[in-house]
């Protein structure tokens, strides 16, 4: 991954086959205090009209039209939209007024569209591969309810952009969030991801980016690229939702299409 700053607005950036991904911080907006910087997110107490501008920013310093960024209402849940076009009215652009669909992640073969999720310490996992991509939003309820596999599955499966592509052919990109040094979690945490094998966690210490590598693996990506940037040890780059309260901003994780 890279380091891009435009117009004010850092992120890091991977390339995937056939995508690029982008993983935002809360530098380049017009949030006042406590969402300083760049809060993309309604649902925290910000002003509205600063997440807008926010927003918009980001789209700028991508070269994304906002109307074609989708995104939905994070549940913590391993539920997929499948997107054909764009939202209409688009949620992204409008100022808050518009509900989105209940789910966690998003897919589609479309090439000009680019598919957001809202993070503040869960992993924002970028996906693509020949003909389609996907954005999950990877929490440990969603790793935990199969939000990997099915983002997976859904490139490639029967009803994918690329029916019967091997999942060896698609590259995934995990974003900055929550690290080992800071996830500590309950017992009922560690016993959904057990499975996965041995020093997944250091104690009662998660580490929710390995959960998610050995998920993508397990699904048959091999191609993986890790931010480790935890986003609780950064207060100056991310929000964090462990460090800073609920209540605290969102910063997003996005992919879209850069060829046909």
């Amino acid at each position: 991954m890279e380091w891009k700053q435009t117009d004010g607005v850092r992120r890091l950036e991977a390339s995937l086959p056939g995508a690029r991904s982008a993983f935002t911080t809360r530098i380049g907006g017009v949030s006042a205090v406590p969402y300083d910087e760049a809060n993309l997110g309604y649902l925290t107490g910000d002003e509205p009209a600063s997440v807008a501008t926010n927003r918009e920013r980001l789209a700028g310093a991508l070269d994304l039209d906002p109307s074609r960024v989708v995104i939905g209402r994070q549940v913590h849940g391993a539920e997929l939209a499948i997107h054909a076009g764009p939202q209409n009215p688009s949620p992204y652009a409008a100022p808050g007024s518009v509900d989105p669909p209940e789910v966690d992640g998003h897919l589609t073969g479309a090439e000009d569209l680019a598919l957001l999720v809202f993070v503040a310490d869960c992993l924002p996992i970028a996906l693509a591969g020949p003909g389609g991509i996907a954005m999950l939003h990877g929490g440990w309820r969603p790793l935990a309810g199969g939000i990997v596999e099915r983002g997976v599955a859904g490139l490639v499966g029967a009803e994918g952009p690329s029916p019967g592509t091997d999942p060896a052919s698609l590259g995934a990109a995990i974003g900055p969030g929550i690290g080992p040094c800071c996830f500590e979690v309950g017992p009922e945490v560690l016993d959904a991801f057990e499975p996965l094998g041995p020093d997944i966690a250091d104690g009662r210490m998660l580490d929710l980016p390995e959960v998610a590598r050995r998920l993508l693996e397990r699904a048959g990506v091999v191609e993986v690229e890790i931010a480790r940037e935890c986003t609780r040890c950064n207060p100056d780059l991310y929000f964090s939702h462990r460090g800073l309260g609920p209540g605290t901003g969102r910063q997003g994780g996005l992919i879209w299409r850069t060829e046909g």
